[in-house]
């Protein structure tokens, strides 16, 4: 019975310090270095979708498993974008493999090629493409089960009152920085929703802040529920509405315009503020502790920054001063 041929794959060029694609015996430049192995997989994934067609039967190859799921099923969802690259990471790494060599073995040496989170992430992603070919395709001679690496620790890396205040004074360079560092520990909104926000989204008369952008859908994954503004902040909107002067859309614009990412700003005021380890989801990280820290109530603080109860007691609740109290007097 002849060898079933190969699925296209990633190949290092020992010469170039280039990626390609290994095709039989076909090799395709993808242009990107050596140390570009994200671009490499986006190539891949771009590839498979041009020009591999899936084969069907009881033991199919894991990348036609993939290119399937890709093709037909992540185009209907959020998540699209970064499953693409997850799917690509995948198939590179199994190459021409069938669906009956995945086992707890392969699984684990997957696991131990890639950080633990993106691991998690990438197997979690080959479960459901196994799932979506079982229920579209018909059965297979042997379902596998995909062993995924325990789930990385929560980061918990919140700041202090005064590590907070050194990180505002080092921000004072830079207008937009310091009024997304205030949203974030005032509001606890997501980077992204906080750098997106106009100013048709604040009500300054009923102090109010809506997350959303009127017509956006929520995400059920990452609620943003509509807030009230506490006194403070309502203080510094209204400073920077007045300095605005009604003509700018953007609450954390850069000379008007939408800053799409504090790629070098953040960074760079953490650094002049002595913190390390420090990103944009640590504001928001802070505001949940310091809500907790002052004895709200969990059910609030789950409503106000979008997060379940149980998210707020398995990451947060420690820091609440009623934490674990009955059982201390017992």
């Amino acid at each position: 019975m002849p060898r079933r041929r190969a699925a296209p794959r990633l190949y290092l060029d020992p010469k170039r310090k280039q990626w390609v694609i290994r095709d039989g015996s076909s090799f395709i430049r993808t242009g990107c270095a050596e140390s570009d192995c994200r671009g490499a997989e986006g190539r891949l994934a771009a590839y498979l979708g041009q020009k591999h067609k899936p084969e069907g039967g009881p033991d199919p190859l894991i990348a036609d498993v993939l290119l399937v799921y890709a093709q037909e099923h992540l185009p209907h969802t959020k998540a699209a974008k970064n499953a693409s690259y997850n799917v690509a990471s995948l198939a590179g790494w199994f190459g021409g493999l069938s669906l009956s060599n995945i086992t707890a073995r392969t699984c684990r040496e997957y696991a131990a090629s890639r950080p633990q989170a993106a691991a998690r992430r990438d197997l979690e992603t080959l479960r459901a493409a196994i799932a979506y070919w079982c229920r579209e395709y018909g059965p297979v001679a042997n379902k596998p089960i995909v062993v995924l690496p325990p789930k990385s620790a929560p980061r918990n890396w919140w700041l202090t009152r005064s590590e907070a205040a050194r990180l505002l004074s080092a921000s004072n360079r830079s207008p937009h920085l310091r009024r997304f560092i205030l949203l974030g520990l005032y509001t606890g909104t997501r980077s992204g929703a906080l750098l997106a926000m106009t100013w048709d989204q604040i009500d300054l008369a009923n102090g109010t802040m809506r997350r959303r952008a009127i017509g956006v859908a929520e995400d059920a994954r990452k609620r943003t529920p509509a807030i009230r503004l506490g006194k403070r902040i309502l203080s510094h909107l209204r400073r920077w509405r007045r300095l605005d002067g009604g003509t700018v859309r953007y609450l954390c614009h850069y000379d008007g315009a939408m800053v799409v990412k504090l790629r070098r700003s953040f960074p760079e005021a953490a650094k002049r503020a002595n913190l390390y380890g420090v990103t944009p989801h640590t504001l928001r990280h802070t505001a949940v502790t310091w809500a907790m820290q002052r004895g709200v109530p969990i059910w609030e603080v789950s409503g106000y920054f979008g997060m379940t109860v149980d998210m707020i007691q398995r990451v947060y609740g420690h820091h609440h001063p009623d934490h674990q109290r009955l059982a201390a007097e017992v």
